[in-house]
């Protein structure tokens, strides 16, 4: 169960977790993998998993991140933080927001994944994103550290860890942070409170893990999104820190989570596992959507009365074990997952607001009574996959092949009076394939296909064939690449294609028309990336993502050939960081985040333009003469120049404001 080591310069790790398929090294991984270290969450004071994201240019967010939660790109196509997996697992980790404090590990697989992690609770095909948590190191920790961001944000964290018994076979490791106070973004106030505790046995053949969490998080006047009517052109951004949703409005969001892991290892080369987890959600806002009517900025403002449940339980049992069969190593894997999935709101309107997107209109908070979220939609999808990677000439060439079965059953409720509505049930097989090549021992050639899978939607009312499931989605990814370990630097080229079935309504007199799958959408890409330490003061870490989406089947005839809303031609995510000579222990950093125009809707009649934000940071590290302890002094500042920008648009979530100029300050101390 331990993470790989960090790569030369400590920002990556050398390898992550890949599902059925276990811990494996970047080199020997025919996908494309990259996991985020606890120094780089530590030195770019990462306050939530997705301000870690940010240093990948295959990733998006689609949702303003002043808020209370996120959603993101990979590759051109929509994961939810609903979907992120931990330590394995998916339906434990918070949906909405994530603090990094207690995060060992970010690690991010870019495409489609159900053969390798299963189902996720959402549906997500652009990527999985799985969060290692911290556990106890073999040196005692005492870590205090102090926080401020602006406008006027203060908080605290505290990082203690300690192992027991002859061999340190015993760890606990307590995380807990708390932030409040006023955010860059007008009239908008924040409070994020989080409480984790992870446990560790480690024995000669037994390993156990146990992690439980509290987090809490209350954010005033959160930016939510705002869409803009048909045909006209979109306004020009606001002042990056403006809001134009109301000073009254809010979102409060607790979440309890917790999971627990278990490994044998029978003999010195198979190994059983288990694992379960969990998490209950409970929010409640009463925010809502704005629309913009014309060019001008012209909005209406809509909050709801909005309670919201969540909660997931998944199991996962497993065998893994190695075996030779003459000249060929194999590599073998079979595991059973079980994943149920429950939610429900309630969101009546409270009120319409006329308002201006440069100018807002502010009212007195309506009256309203909290209601109970009603249960409206559950999923129990099971899954048994099995894998087999051979390899032949000391690793040098690896074929992996494998599968998932599926069995997905999922059922729609009534919000008014609890009686299912639909429901549906249907099992899916998701192959997989993956090819890997050394010609050199530092250089890896490899070729993957993967499919991804999302439950089918029900129907809604007003249709002609409402009460209706419709079948999984299925998206099929193929990919190359080539890794290339220089030594203290890895470069990588990935060249994809995923196809994606998307959702199609058919005009039909007397209704509002019939749902289909007939849709499809294509994003094909290059992905060129590098990181590591070029020299021993000077490290890089980034690349640039080239894409290219098309809607390749739709309804309206006119529309095929079009590009895909949200998907830019580039992205751009560059970051350097520089030990200075002149100063030990003084270290500066920057990175630049490009991302090219956009279109916001099919006819490719509405666009956004291209941006570029700058990001900075300093760090000072060195020893207390007073105690002999480590002290490391950091700053940063999110969007040096402060610009106001669409940082996305996608008919999902509209218009994304891009993030205000932040500074950020913290001192740890170690005692």
């Amino acid at each position: 169960m331990g993470a790989p080591t960090p790569y030369a310069g400590g920002q990556v790790a050398t390898g992550g977790q890949l599902g059925l398929l276990g811990n494996r090294g970047v080199m020997d991984t025919p996908f494309s993998q990259t996991s985020y270290t606890e120094k780089l969450i530590k030195d770019q004071q990462a306050r939530t998993i997705i301000d870690v994201l940010y240093n990948n240019p295959s990733i998006r967010t689609t949702w303003a991140d002043n808020s209370y939660t996120s959603a993101l790109m990979i590759r051109g196509f929509p994961v939810s933080p609903w979907d992120f997996g931990f330590n394995g697992l998916f339906g434990v980790v918070p949906g909405l927001t994530f603090a990094a404090d207690s995060v060992e590990r970010v690690e991010v697989l870019n495409g489609p994944s159900a053969f390798l992690n299963g189902l996720p609770p959402l549906g997500s095909v652009g990527g999985t994103i799985n969060i290692v948590p911290k556990r106890a190191t073999d040196d005692p920790i005492t870590r205090l550290t102090g926080l401020y961001s602006s406008n006027s944000t203060f908080g605290t964290q505290i990082d203690v860890g300690r192992r027991y018994g002859d061999t340190k076979e015993w760890g606990i490791r307590f995380n807990g942070s708390y932030r409040d106070g006023n955010t860059s973004t007008s009239n908008q106030s924040t409070e994020l409170g989080n409480a984790a505790l992870a446990l560790d046995y480690r024995g000669e053949r037994a390993r156990l893990s146990l992690d439980v969490g509290y987090q809490n998080q209350n954010t005033q006047s959160p930016l939510r999104p705002t869409y803009t009517a048909a045909g006209i052109a979109i306004p020009k951004a606001p002042n990056a820190d403006a809001n134009w949703f109301q000073p009254w409005t809010f979102a409060e969001v607790h979440d309890f989570y917790g999971a627990l892991r278990g490994e044998f290892d029978i003999t010195d080369d198979w190994t059983v596992f288990a694992a379960v987890g969990g998490r209950q959600n409970r929010d409640y806002l009463v925010s809502g959507f704005a629309n913009i009517s014309n060019s001008n900025g012209n909005l209406t403002e809509a909050p709801f009365n909005f309670p919201v449940l969540h909660d997931n339980t998944s199991q996962e049992v497993g065998v893994r074990g190695r075996f030779l069969t003459g000249p060929v190593k194999h590599q073998v894997s079979l595991t059973g997952t079980n994943l149920n999935d429950q939610a429900g709101s309630q969101s009546p309107t409270l009120v319409s607001i006329a308002s201006n997107l440069y100018n807002p209109t502010f009212i007195a908070q309506p009256a309203y009574t909290r209601l109970d979220p009603k249960v409206l939609t559950t999923l129990h999808a099971t899954t048994v996959a099995f894998s087999d990677t051979m390899s032949v000439l000391n690793d040098r060439v690896q074929l992996t092949l494998g599968g998932r079965q599926q069995q997905i059953d999922s059922a729609n409720f009534s919000g008014t009076t609890g009686a299912q509505t639909a429901s549906y049930s249907k099992g899916v097989f998701t192959p997989a394939v993956g090819f890997l090549v050394k010609p050199l021992q530092n250089v890896s050639l490899y070729v993957n296909y993967i499919e991804g899978l999302q439950a089918g939607p029900s129907v809604p009312i007003g249709y002609t064939n409402y009460g209706q499931t419709l079948a999984p989605y299925v998206s099929k990814q193929v990919e190359t690449g080539v890794k290339v370990n220089w030594g203290r630097v890895i470069t990588t080229a990935a060249f994809f294609e995923i196809t994606q079935p998307s959702l199609l309504i058919y005009p039909s007199a007397g209704s509002l028309g019939t749902y289909s799958q007939d849709g499809e959408q294509r994003n094909r890409g290059v992905e060129l990336n590098a990181t590591g330490e070029v020299i021993d003061s000077f490290r890089v870490l980034g690349g640039i993502t080239l894409m290219e989406g098309k809607l390749m089947r739709n309804a309206n005839a006119a529309l095929i050939g079009n590009k895909a809303p949200g998907v830019p031609d580039v992205q751009l995510n560059l970051g350097a960081e520089w030990d200075t000579p002149f100063l030990k222990g003084f270290t500066l950093s920057g990175r630049a985040i490009y991302t090219s125009e956009q279109y916001y809707d099919n006819a490719n009649l509405q666009q956004i333009p291209d941006w570029v934000r700058f990001d900075v940071g300093a760090r000072y590290a060195f020893v207390s003469p007073w105690t002999g302890k480590d002290i490391t002094i950091r700053a940063n500042v999110i969007n040096v120049a402060n610009k106001g920008y669409w940082a996305a648009a996608t008919p999902t979530f509209g218009l994304v404001l891009g993030a205000p100029r932040t500074y950020m300050l913290s001192t740890t101390f170690d005692f």
